[in-house]
């Protein structure tokens, strides 16, 4: 069911305009001029809003122009007698989605209502799968929380039954142990199913880019801010943000967020202009927040805002029991996705499964099993596969580098000398125990095709199989840190 502001200074105009869209299954709100509706438009978004063009006090123009201050996408169809059509026309250049000429019948005003709700919705989607696009939520296990053992059954089941409140939920737990997977399910729990579900990473920003990202802009804010943008809250209304790695986010930031939270209002950044939102926040971290609190990271009273409703993720080794049933559906999504038959696991790889610790939890099985999958002839896959990246995952990571940079060497016109200063960094690095990192091994590399190449960035950045600026710009980094030559 819509929601739609019809604006008129005439009380009979406003009744009798509610009653035409009511008898449509329209929800119809009332305001008798521009301020009026201004104040009912940031108190709740409506779906469209049908004014009148010619009102005492603030015109249908200037209410115009004061919507769009706010929302540039909340369609306008304006109400105007026939000698005012060319200044109905002006409205339309300046956003208006549509006019009827008075008087008008019932369909005629219900069928250019109901376009312009369309329209509306159909940007707000565009809007809100932008948005989506730009953080995507990761999904190890597709939007499903798999294992049938007591401990996830249990997870389940709080799940469940937090998903059909509005409370906001915190969910901890280890790096890799499903969180954002968790949030998703809370998600389609919910009474808000049907509505938006945005996420940001709080630790991937700085703390004025994810202002902007959280809270939106006004045109000219700051430097780039050439239009008015949106943030996730405003985009998430009626629906759920996830707030990833809550832990992150600055000390001048907590407090802005500690007021959205509590009294659902808001202003973009650059705005006085105060505006209201339903959205059920998620956040998550891997972090204890009791800790960052006595520390002084973080805000107390945010805190105890955040966790309403805890959830804490299992880690992987203490749910054995889901590990085969996991490793399957990871490899079944694998044939799926590549267009192969599935695999499945020999008992020693089960057995090999279940004696590791898993220190990076369930992201840390899905990617062995998807390196299984493809690294495996036949269809089986053995323990004596696995076990050798579960025994000393750090030294198969290395050789695994070691490998493609040595490839990469190989690649230049005179290969011989840089293949072999590439292998010396290898060989270091496993003399050293590790002491020195793939970076290390990177330069390295880099360093010998340089070198091979006489200095010529272009040549050499072909060889490497990586772009000039690439290059450049690890090169930069490099003398900044005076770990290269500064004649490079």
């Amino acid at each position: 069911m819509s929601r739609i502001l019809v604006v008129d200074d005439k009380e009979m105009m406003r009744d009798s305009v509610a009653t035409i869209l009511g008898r449509r299954g329209h929800t119809v709100i009332t305001a008798s001029g521009g301020e009026a509706a201004i104040e009912k438009i940031t108190a709740k978004r409506p779906d469209a809003v049908v004014t009148d063009l010619q009102m005492p006090g603030m015109s249908g123009l200037q209410l115009l122009s004061s919507i769009r201050g706010i929302d540039e996408g909340l369609p306008v169809v304006f109400m105007t007698a026939y000698g005012s059509v060319e200044t109905a026309v002006e409205a339309m250049r300046e956003g208006a989605f549509d006019y009827v000429t008075k008087p008008f019948g019932g369909d005629e005003l219900g069928i250019a209502v109901e376009r312009a709700i369309e329209h509306g919705r159909l940007r707000r989607e565009n809007e809100v799968l932008r948005a989506a696009a730009g953080a995507p939520v990761a999904s190890a296990a597709g939007h499903r929380l798999v294992g049938d053992g007591p401990t996830m059954i249990e997870t389940r089941d709080r799940i469940e039954r937090i998903g059909d409140s509005h409370g906001t939920v915190l969910i901890t737990g280890e790096s890799g142990t499903g969180k954002e997977v968790a949030a998703r399910c809370l998600h389609e729990a919910s009474p808000r199913r049907d509505g938006p579900f945005l996420a940001i990473n709080c630790a991937a920003l700085s703390a004025s880019l994810l202002e902007s990202e959280l809270f939106g802009h006004e045109k000219g804010a700051f430097t780039g801010a050439d239009k008015l943008r949106k943030g996730r809250f405003e985009l998430a209304d009626g629906g759920t943000l996830l707030l990833d790695e809550i832990s992150e986010i600055k000390p001048e930031l907590q407090a802005k967020l500690l007021r959205v939270l509590q009294e659902q209002t808001f202003e973009r950044v650059g705005s006085s202009q105060t505006l209201s939102v339903d959205v059920r926040v998620i956040a998550t971290t891997n972090r204890d927040l009791a800790t960052e609190v006595d520390a002084g990271r973080f805000r107390g009273d945010l805190f105890f805002r955040l966790n309403v409703l805890p959830i804490e993720m299992p880690a992987l080794r203490d749910r054995p029991e889901d590990l085969e049933g996991l490793a399957n559906h990871f490899l079944a999504a694998v044939g799926t996705r590549e267009g192969r038959p599935r695999k499945v696991l020999a008992s020693d790889a089960v057995a090999a499964f279940v004696g590791y610790a898993w220190p990076g939890n369930v992201r840390e099985l899905q990617n062995i099993c998807e390196r299984a999958a493809v690294l495996s002839s036949g269809e089986e896959i053995s323990g004596a596969l696995v076990r050798p990246w579960l025994e000393n995952p750090t030294e198969e990571m290395a050789a695994t580098a070691g490998g493609i940079q040595l490839g990469l060497a190989a690649s230049i016109s005179e290969p011989a000398g840089a293949v072999g200063m590439a292998s010396a960094a290898v060989q270091d690095w496993i003399a050293c125990d590790g002491e020195l990192t793939l970076a290390d091994i990177e330069r390295e590399t880099i360093v010998a095709t340089l070198r091979r190449n006489s200095g010529h960035r272009q040549r050499s950045a072909q060889a490497l199989g990586i772009g000039v600026r690439t290059l450049g710009l690890k090169l930069k980094k490099w003398k900044e840190d005076q770990v290269v030559a500064a004649d490079l």
